[in-house]
């Protein structure tokens, strides 16, 4: 195995839109692993959806808040968890995910995630009411702030057009 901490617990970081849930679904469904996708667990535990959340409070709080969800997946075993984009980078979310499970950074380049983000069909509340230019600048720079966070991801790959069999591969050093 990779890692010591592989049979408990994969932590799934990089950017949103970059495809963390769908990767980590398949993910858990290969290994025979859980899937926790934090985002949800957060809506579920506060009954609100993440923009409508940001809307009535604020983003700090949200930080505070998905933080304390976030150390409730370091009891878990045998999950892998898809962090929302700024998980890692509030809070050491990033140092705490290390020392509890495995990350993977899951990488893409601005055209393909504003490409994506532009035809999601999640909202995101930190994307709305941008043009198209708007959301590449936005991109640039968010992925400029979070990207020494990311880049403490013990494992990073290149999420554009990856085979969840690569990625096991990567994992477990095979």
């Amino acid at each position: 195995m990779y890692h010591d901490n592989m049979e408990s617990r994969i932590y799934l970081v990089g950017f949103m839109g970059v495809g963390k849930s769908t990767i980590g679904k398949k993910l858990a469904r290969m290994l025979h692993y859980r899937f926790v996708d934090l985002d949800k667990m957060f809506e579920r535990r506060y009954k609100l959806n993440i923009d409508l959340f940001f809307n009535k409070y604020n983003e700090p709080l949200f930080r505070e808040l998905e933080s304390k969800l976030l150390t409730e997946t370091f009891e878990l075993e045998n999950t892998v968890i898809s962090t929302g984009g700024g998980t890692p980078c509030h809070h050491e979310g990033i140092d705490a995910m290390n020392r509890h499970g495995l990350t993977v950074y899951l990488k893409m380049g601005t055209a393909a995630l504003a490409s994506r983000l532009k035809t999601a069909k999640k909202r995101r509340p930190l994307l709305l009411d941008k043009n198209e230019e708007e959301l590449e600048r936005f991109i640039v720079e968010k992925l400029n702030n979070r990207k020494s966070c990311y880049e403490k991801a013990q494992i990073h790959v290149e999420a554009l057009n990856l085979k969840t069999w690569e990625l096991i591969k990567i994992i477990t050093g095979e």
